[in-house]
């Protein structure tokens, strides 16, 4: 299920492609990720529960697309970059982006109060796999980003 889905985010204009993989961008991204986590502490330090969530969430994209962009991969659609991720590195790594995915979407469009509690417990969950992400794009070897570009391209 998960290579057809694959198969048609390589189908949409702005979908994935493979390019060069380019760590100058990736470090940008991850620096960007960093800054959307500094961003999210300080709304909810204000109390801005809609923008805290939202910069929790894209704290977390940017740390994932920095892994894309390091191995190679353009993507400019959320959920196919999130889908390629899971494809390449499992479940486990995605799941809390997803699960915040939908949190964001919720804060945006569907109005909550008594938040807070929930949105600090994301904002740590944030910062983890912001880690894991910088962690793991900085280990990374050039046989592991030629293995992760197989895989895309095979199920392309």
């Amino acid at each position: 299920m998960e290579n057809k889905k694959l198969t048609w985010c390589f189908k949409l204009k702005d979908g994935l492609k493979i390019v060069e993989p380019n760590e100058i961008l990736s470090k940008s991204y991850l620096e960007q990720a960093k800054s959307s986590l500094l961003r999210a502490e300080k709304d909810l330090n204000d109390k801005d529960f809609l923008w805290a969530t939202v910069a929790i969430y894209y704290s977390e994209y940017y740390a994932l697309y920095s892994f894309l962009q390091r191995i190679g991969i353009k993507c400019e659609n959320h959920a196919c970059s999130i889908l390629a991720v899971t494809l390449l590195l499992g479940e486990g790594k995605t799941k809390t982006i997803n699960k915040h995915k939908d949190k964001r979407l919720d804060a945006q469009y569907y109005m909550k109060v008594d938040q807070e509690d929930k949105i600090k417990e994301m904002l740590s969950d944030a910062k983890l796999f912001v880690s894991q992400f910088d962690e793991l794009v900085s280990n990374l070897t050039e046989k592991e980003i030629k293995d992760y570009r197989g895989i895309v391209l095979k199920n392309k």
